[in-house]
């Protein structure tokens, strides 16, 4: 059976909607974050890295959301929640599929890094650091953050999903980016479409049996 090595707080729980949305048998082989939020070190038993989402499936180990989605539609999918090949959807599909974690993340965790900083800094040093990563987040981080969360406005305004008129696992990528600028950066009611479009897939019945599933969700942490 289909294991998934399910971290909390992590984008792991998107393997998991993924595989409620399929009505694919699995089981959970849960892992606690560490204090410093950090993935513990048994995970790297399972990956040499360390890092979820990780599942293994029929003597193979996956790693990376995008890889394993690609597994699990390829494998399990049969034809559901992935475009038909060959079409302008299809298209937008992969772009999606891989600009969550190759464009979309890198801004959101450099907000998370820097809003951290001056917390975890010496207390000497904090008025230093807190100046440091206050210019780093004004002067870069959160003008790329306004200009993804306006891209994914005015696509959001061509199509219901990000693929096309229908739901698809490039949506179920997409979440977490989503879901964290909702928490920490500021994916607020300027973006009324992109709002629309969470509070859509937060209603799915697979999405809440993941969560329910996964336990508590706390994106902000993530």
């Amino acid at each position: 059976m289909l294991t998934v090595h399910h971290l909390n707080n992590s984008r792991s729980q998107r393997v998991l909607w993924l595989l409620e949305e399929l009505g694919v048998p699995y089981e959970i082989k849960r892992y606690q974050r560490q204090p410093d939020m950090m993935a513990p070190k048994e995970l790297r038993a399972v990956h040499p890295l360390g890092k979820s989402p990780v599942i293994t499936d029929n003597g193979a180990t996956i790693a990376e959301s995008g890889a394993i989605i690609e597994y699990i539609i390829d494998s399990y999918g049969e034809g559901r929640l992935i475009p038909p090949p060959k079409t302008p959807e299809r298209l937008r599909y992969t772009y999606w599929l891989h600009y969550a974690e190759g464009s979309a993340m890198p801004p959101l965790l450099l907000k998370l890094l820097f809003t951290m900083m001056p917390q975890r800094a010496p207390l000497l040093l904090r008025p230093l650091v807190k100046a440091v990563a206050n210019g780093a987040l004004t002067g870069f981080v959160d003008p790329q953050l306004k200009q993804h969360m306006a891209f994914w406005e005015a696509e959001l305004g061509k199509s219901a999903y990000f693929a096309g008129p229908d739901f698809t696992a490039a949506d179920i990528q997409m979440s977490f980016p989503l879901e964290a600028a909702a928490s920490r950066a500021g994916l607020d009611q300027a973006y009324p479409k992109a709002l629309a479009w969470l509070a859509k897939i937060h209603a799915r019945p697979a999405y809440q049996r993941a969560l329910e599933k996964g336990g508590p969700y706390e994106i902000g942490k993530a």
